[in-house]
């Protein structure tokens, strides 16, 4: 049976989560600041339908890009060397998110709610989580989110206008990770996708020692700016 959080109830084990579906370990509770951080910091995310109560998981395995890993094609590395799009951060979280919202093919409805935004972009005016943007002619075309808890950097979601415009996104994220010395992005779960810039799964166990590790080193609260250029050219992060 799968526990009900009521109140302030902990989250159970992560070796409590079911293997079907992969990682659902809880159901209820709330989206609070404190319930989201506590969540994150053990490896635990929100995911649910509308209409129905807060689903939380861990999958096993855990699909991780490490930033020394992430894979750069020849057409991505082509188009980052063009001169014509412009990355900021943290200047339209609230519109990443509703572009991250968007009906997209083959999928009826979204995950990313209202309920989801709201609490999200408390987390955002916390300093937790972020979002990378890409811009075009002065125009959001491209951008993704996600929650950074000491130097782990915990994805949601993506979405492009345009051809490349979210990996253009997570290229200059890659590399500004880098260079502030975090160890892994989360992907959450294992796809094809993934798979293709460079993310690769690993146990549940080895997830949690890491995100242990990684989430009580020195974070970077607050809003980022990105020490690099806005507008990047570089072929590789």
């Amino acid at each position: 049976m799968i526990p009900w959080l009521a109140g302030a109830a902990p989250f159970p084990p992560l070796e409590a989560a079911l293997r079907e579906p992969n990682g659902l370990l809880a159901v209820g509770g709330d989206l609070s600041l404190e319930r989201l951080l506590e969540a994150y910091a053990r490896g635990i995310y929100p995911w649910f339908n509308p209409g129905e109560p807060i689903f939380w998981w861990s999958p096993d395995p855990r699909m991780v890009l490490y930033p020394d890993e992430f894979k750069v094609s020849r057409s991505l590395a082509r188009r980052l060397k063009k001169p014509d799009y412009e990355i900021r951060v943290d200047t339209a979280f609230a519109e990443v998110m509703q572009g991250c919202a968007e009906p997209r093919a083959g999928q009826a409805g979204t995950w990313i709610t209202s309920e989801m935004q709201a609490a999200y972009g408390r987390l955002h005016a916390a300093g937790y989580a972020h979002s990378v943007e890409t811009w075009l002619d002065g125009r959001l075309v491209a951008g993704l989110y996600g929650v950074a808890l000491g130097r782990a950097f915990f994805g949601e979601s993506m979405f492009t206008r345009i051809s490349d415009g979210s990996k253009l996104a997570l290229a200059h994220l890659v590399r500004q990770l880098k260079r502030w010395g975090f160890g892994l992005i989360d992907c959450q779960m294992v796809t094809r996708h993934l798979a293709s810039l460079g993310a690769r799964p690993i146990a549940r166990p080895e997830f949690r020692a890491q995100l242990d590790c990684l989430t009580a080193e020195p974070g970077r609260p607050g809003k980022w700016t990105f020490d690099h250029d806005l507008v990047a050219r570089t072929a590789h992060p």
